[in-house]
């Protein structure tokens, strides 16, 4: 019989990325390899599947599920995590017109990786889309691009135990001013008030891009107009990188924050060493497995001021996409209905503490419930989408990752210079569309 070759791959694939000469260099890692041998493999096709989805726990899910799919159907799959680089590896090979057999869409289904993919409508869990995700993962003509296994719900993770101990209650957290004071008494006590894990570079990128809207497009509707037609003033990106400029003097981040990566930072708020991490709340299921003694919430972000909202972004998660153009299209499609299958698709959102994109299935949230009830329908929380994937042109993530890295990593002139950076690759990037 063929072996089943299960593959992780960590932050492999060095990609130069353009305007980034003042970045922090990424320490080097290993890559990591494990071969698993299967004795049910009964086809010569193995699929590849590239996904995204970073920490211990939900990683090695996907592995034993993508087992499973090979015990039961004999194709093979080669799943493939490559970590921080993953957005760059597949433009990369959009570029060269080399795509996985299947790969997660990570918020880009339709604005970037529509013309890739195959449209699903035809699917049997086409009918079973939840509503509150549908519109962002369908195109202006009805065309589905992909499975929803789970729903993002983001905001900020925080350690029960750490603040209570510092005195803070995450209920009165309503403006940064609040957080900001917050953050103070968590120092106060000894401990990290945010927790980075710069190694990993979108831990960068999704700092600046969730503190962002709360300063630039929440109920502003002047500056979303402005991102999107091109006309954007960006001097007034100063407030955002000022924001993280100033937590970095104050010392409010981890000391290790370019160097440490993701599972430091989960081992840090595991151990009630830290607060916070701005973090989807599924990096709380990665802190449970290191410590379930441990007590975790999430909290929406702050506004820019009072009487203003707090909001929650959301968006897709773990979502899956088929491509057009694979070489083995009906094994694709079994591998499809099979992550889409009830138990499978159950099996994986409550591994990533989300609820389910489908309406038939039921993710066990746990410990994390109470937060679900409480945020998801309150009417005083803004539901905004990811600021990147609204506002910016396509390939700037790498400008937040770049732009955040550098300011805290204390580079001089660093935030005129992340003003600068992100001004030019907007206006770029927006002429080539």
């Amino acid at each position: 019989m063929k072996k089943l070759v299960v593959t992780m791959l960590i932050a492999t694939m060095a990609i130069a990325s353009a305007g980034c000469s003042k970045a922090p260099e990424e320490p080097k890692t290993e890559t990591t390899e494990t071969t698993a041998k299967k004795e049910k493999q009964e086809t010569d096709v193995t699929l590849e599947f590239l996904y995204n989805l970073n920490g211990e726990a939900i990683s090695n899910e996907v592995q034993a599920v993508c087992e499973q799919f090979t015990e039961e159907t004999g194709i093979g799959v080669e799943a493939i995590m490559p970590g921080s680089n993953f957005s760059d590896i597949m433009k990369t090979r959009m570029a060269s017109n080399q795509l996985p057999d299947v790969w997660t869409t990570h918020g880009w289904a339709v604005a970037r990786y529509a013309e890739y993919l195959e449209p699903l409508n035809d699917f049997g869990f086409a009918e079973h889309i939840s509503s509150s995700i549908e519109e962002q993962i369908t195109d202006k003509d009805g065309n589905l691009y992909t499975l929803p296994i789970d729903m993002d719900l983001t905001g900020i993770i925080y350690n029960v135990n750490v603040l209570e101990e510092a005195g803070v209650n995450v209920d009165d957290l309503k403006t940064w001013d609040d957080f900001n004071e917050a953050c103070k008494k968590v120092k106060s006590i000894g401990k990290t008030p945010i927790q980075m894990g710069g190694k990993d570079s979108y831990t960068f990128g999704n700092l600046m891009d969730f503190i962002a809207p709360t300063f630039i497009t929440n109920e502003d509707e002047a500056n979303q107009e402005a991102l999107l037609d091109g006309s954007f003033d960006w001097s007034k990106w100063n407030v955002v990188v000022d924001q993280v400029a100033s937590w970095n003097a104050e010392g409010y981040f981890n000391k290790d924050a370019v160097t440490a990566d993701f599972m430091t930072g989960v081992k840090a708020l595991a151990a009630e060493e830290a607060a916070f991490m701005f973090h989807s709340a599924s990096g709380i299921s990665e802190i449970y497995v290191q410590n379930p003694d441990t007590e975790m919430g999430f909290m929406p972000l702050p506004a820019r001021e009072d009487g203003l909202k707090t909001s929650l972004m959301t968006g897709e998660h773990f979502a899956i996409g088929m491509s057009k153009t694979t070489e083995h299209p009906e094994e694709a499609k079994k591998f499809m209905e099979f992550m889409a299958r009830e138990d499978i698709c159950a099996k994986l959102a409550t591994k990533c503490g989300m609820p389910s994109g489908l309406d038939n299935v039921e993710s066990d949230t746990g410990r994390l419930e109470p937060f679900y009830e409480k945020y998801t329908k309150n009417a005083e929380i803004l539901n905004i989408p990811y600021f990147d994937r609204k506002y910016l042109p396509s390939g700037m993530w790498n400008d937040l990752c770049v732009t955040g890295g550098t300011i805290l990593s204390g580079q001089d002139n660093a935030t005129e210079e992340a003003v600068t950076q992100m001004k030019n690759s907007y206006e770029e990037k927006k002429a080539q569309e």
